[in-house]
C-alpha cells in the first residue's frame, strides 16, 4: 500500500501509530479502570490511518463502536533515549485524530486476558485531520480539544489534565523504540467516550479551530 502524505507537513509519510491509554484520570475512571503510574502503549496498523472526511466503519458483529478524540504528534525527526527537556525538538506537528474501539470485543478480549488489537485496528479506525506545524501550538501543555457528533458536543478536554504530558510520552516511548519521521502518537482521550450509530457525523477540533476533522460512520 502506498502510504500518503501527512496532509501539513511537507510530504512526511506515516510511519508507526503509537497510542496511549487512560491519559486523563477522568476517562480512566469512567471505564472503571485504574489509575496507571506509568503510560499505556499499544499500535494500531498503518491502514487504520485515513483522513478528514473519510468513512468510518461500524462491523455489524462488533458491538458498539466507541469515539475517543485525541490530540495527534507527528515526530518529525529520528530519536532514542530522548530526554524530556528536548522532546519537543522532536515535534514535527500536531493534529486531532479520534481513536475508534470496538469496545463490546476489546472488554471481552481483556476478559480473557486475551490481546485487543482487533478491537483498534480496523480499517479507518484511526482518522487524523490535516497537521499544523508545532511553531503555531504556542504551548503544547494548553491545547484544547472537541468533539461534536450531529452538531452537539461530546467530549471537551485540554491537554493540560493529561497525567503523562506530551514531552513525557515521546521520551518514554523513545526509551523502548527507535522514533522515526512520520510516527505518530494518539496521546489518549478525556472524559465523554460513547457509541456512535451508522450516519454520525462526527467533528473533532483542535485549539479554538486550529485544525479539524470530520468523518462520518456507515455500518457494514
Amino acid at each position: 500500500m502506498k502510504r500518503l502524505p501527512l496532509p501539513g507537513l511537507n510530504g512526511l509519510t506515516p510511519n508507526t501509530i503509537f497510542c496511549i491509554g487512560r491519559n486523563y484520570e477522568a476517562h480512566a475512571r469512567e471505564l472503571n479502570n485504574p489509575v496507571p503510574k506509568r503510560p499505556v502503549i499499544f499500535t494500531k496498523p498503518i491502514t487504520s490511518l485515513c483522513f478528514d472526511e473519510s468513512i468510518i466503519p461500524l462491523p455489524a458483529d462488533f458491538g458498539e463502536i466507541h469515539y475517543e478524540t485525541e490530540i495527534v504528534v507527528a515526530i518529525g525527526k529520528a530519536g532514542r533515549n530522548i530526554p524530556v527537556s528536548v522532546a519537543e525538538e522532536y515535534i514535527a506537528g500536531y493534529a486531532i485524530g479520534i481513536d475508534f474501539t470496538a469496545r463490546d470485543l476489546q472488554s471481552e478480549l481483556k476478559q480473557k486476558s486475551h490481546p485487543w488489537e482487533i478491537a483498534k485496528g480496523l480499517d479507518n479506525f484511526a482518522p487524523v485531520s490535516s497537521f499544523v506545524e508545532k511553531n503555531q501550538i504556542s504551548d503544547p501543555n494548553q491545547i484544547g480539544l472537541r468533539l461534536l457528533i450531529n452538531g452537539e458536543e461530546k467530549q471537551h478536554g485540554n491537554s493540560t489534565d493529561m497525567i503523562f504530558p506530551i514531552v513525557e510520552l515521546i521520551s518514554h516511548l523513545s526509551r523502548y523504540f527507535t522514533l522515526n519521521p512520520g510516527d505518530l502518537v494518539f496521546t489518549g482521550t478525556p472524559e465523554g467516550v460513547g457509541p456512535v450509530k451508522s450516519g454520525d457525523k462526527m467533528t473533532a477540533i483542535l485549539g479554538d479551530h486550529i485544525t479539524s476533522l470530520n468523518v462520518t460512520s456507515q455500518a457494514e
